[in-house]
């Protein structure tokens, strides 16, 4: 159920609605939108009584809402969904793309620095890197921890860059909630509904990667474990799928593009680098992704990725990634996007 408030309603009426539906024993999700604020309904078990909510002031109608996925569907918030940053004029959904872009995992501070660098010089505004690594091997490097969201941070305060990492359970959850500015659940985590609970507890943006074999709908449904806990701020992401191609390590399934913008105001990223696999894949996986209307794209780049700890075959190296920044500045503008500007020398904070 979904009431929409009239275009001219107060704030007090829209927490009297509010108040109202916790009063019969439901949770309210007020969303504000460009002209009208929507409040989602959940924990209801049927039908909710709408009559007795249509008749409360500044209330314009209540409809239903069909889909399961409540409260990311386009029923309830019509507009695209825009994250922005206290610290930062960075966003995700806006028109700007939104680039992260870093190694796969942060090996010591001056790997990790010099990459950062690298990215910001070419116009990256996040940075990205795994202080956790779930990885398939329990031989295989793991990640440091504490120590590598430290170095996240001060990378942050070095280059200017808003930071993403990857969250595996509620003890790193934690520690990146104080570390880093948008907390990620991967592929392996994406119905890990217990973890999806405790990010929707958060108050930092979630991006949310697609699982190897999810469909659509179930990755909207674990969009909505996040944002039934309050946390509305959730970033989805399509990374490639299993599929029988022995050419490439996943498949991008690019169609799943346009069907997310007409399903859900969400935005959506793509990462060309787990989808592909290698190296010389990215770039085009890129293109294709920001001409299909990703919101942006979240790359691997290692300053030498033949040295790589994790993921090195399928990083691109720093040079590479400046000439794909350089060739979606003109893919973007035809899409009505536009690529942050690469940094001068001593533009880094």
């Amino acid at each position: 159920m979904l009431i929409l408030m009239d275009i001219n309603a107060t704030e007090e009426q829209v927490r009297n609605a509010c108040r109202r539906v916790e009063e019969m024993g439901y949770r309210p999700h007020p969303l504000p939108g460009a002209t009208r604020t929507a409040i989602g309904i959940t924990g209801n078990k049927g039908a909710v009584e709408a009559d007795a909510l249509s008749q409360l002031p500044g209330v314009a109608e209540v409809i239903p809402v069909s889909k399961p996925y409540k409260l990311a569907s386009r029923d309830v918030k019509p507009e695209n969904t825009v994250i922005r940053f206290a610290n930062s004029d960075a966003t995700i959904g806006g028109e700007e793309l939104a680039i992260m872009a870093g190694p796969c995992g942060v090996e010591s501070r001056d790997q990790l620095f010099r990459s950062a660098e690298a990215v910001a010089r070419s116009g990256a505004r996040f940075l990205r890197g795994g202080a956790y690594k779930p990885r398939t091997s329990p031989y295989a490097f793991q990640g440091l921890g504490e120590e590598g969201l430290e170095i996240l941070a001060g990378a942050r305060e070095q280059f200017g860059l808003l930071v993403v990492t990857e969250a595996i359970d509620h003890i790193s959850l934690a520690l990146i909630e104080q570390y880093a500015d948008i907390i990620q659940i991967g592929a392996r985590n994406m119905q890990n509904f217990a973890l999806l609970k405790l990010a929707g507890q958060t108050r930092k943006p979630v991006l949310l990667k697609r699982g190897m074999s999810a469909t659509l709908e179930e990755l909207l449904m674990a969009a909505e474990y996040i944002m039934s806990e309050g946390n509305y701020n959730v970033i989805l992401c399509e990374r490639g799928i299993r599929t029988f191609a022995d050419h490439s390590r996943n498949t991008l399934d690019v169609g799943i593009i346009p069907a997310v913008k007409r399903l859900t105001h969400l935005p959506i990223l793509v990462d060309p680098s787990h989808a592909s696999g290698k190296r010389d894949n990215v770039a085009p996986l890129a293109r294709a992704g920001v001409a299909a209307g990703a919101d942006g794209l979240i790359v691997e780049v290692h300053c030498d990725p033949d040295r790589a700890l994790s993921d090195g075959a399928q990083s691109l190296y720093p040079a590479q990634f400046d000439a794909m920044m350089q060739n979606l500045r003109g893919i973007a503008s035809l899409v009505g996007r536009s690529v942050h500007a690469p940094q001068t020398a001593g533009a880094a904070r």
